[in-house]
């Protein structure tokens, strides 16, 4: 079953036909990763269902850090070209790119809120000051059950799969 589910996931991933949403270019995609900042890119789609779930913590997370650390989404859907680039096989994965543009961390799958701050953190990206502010805020940690995330060149926890890099 899992080789058959894979399979099935990189098929629709590659082959499926977008309805429903414009077609953005090219030109409105930021080039990634940004150029001298830290960079974190989500690989998913607007029908994806932890991917939608993922959208408003993105825009949060935009606001918070900018300045600071880019945060990136990118339709596969829509920009197949950034799916092959990325060897994405499953998504959502998110991407952690250090300011030099080396693949730091990748995860796949639905990441909190809070996973996305602790790795920014450990990467050393600060949010702005007002949001420094805020009580508890970036003290939680890094995955929640289910999740897994692999540091690029290391295996992956519980599944034996290898990031590498790009």
């Amino acid at each position: 079953m899992g080789k058959g589910l894979m399979w099935l996931i990189v098929f629709l991933v590659f082959t499926s036909i977008s309805m429903g949403h414009a077609e953005q270019d090219g030109k409105n995609l930021p080039k990634v990763p940004t150029k001298g900042m830290v960079t974190m890119v989500d690989l998913g789609s607007h029908r994806c269902i932890p991917c939608r779930l993922m959208a408003p913590i993105l825009e949060k997370l935009k606001k918070e850090y900018k300045g600071n650390a880019s945060i990136v989404f990118i339709d596969v859907f829509e920009h197949r070209e950034h799916a092959q680039k990325y060897r994405i096989r499953a998504i959502p994965t998110q991407i952690f790119f250090d300011k030099n543009g080396k693949e730091i961390y990748r995860h796949i799958g639905f990441m909190s809120e809070e996973a996305i701050v602790r790795q920014l953190e450990q990467m050393g990206v600060r949010q702005t000051q007002e949001k420094k502010g805020k009580k508890g805020e970036g003290s939680r940690g890094l995955t929640q059950p289910g999740q897994a995330g692999t540091k690029t060149g290391h295996k992956a926890r519980g599944k034996g799969q290898e990031a590498k890099n790009l």
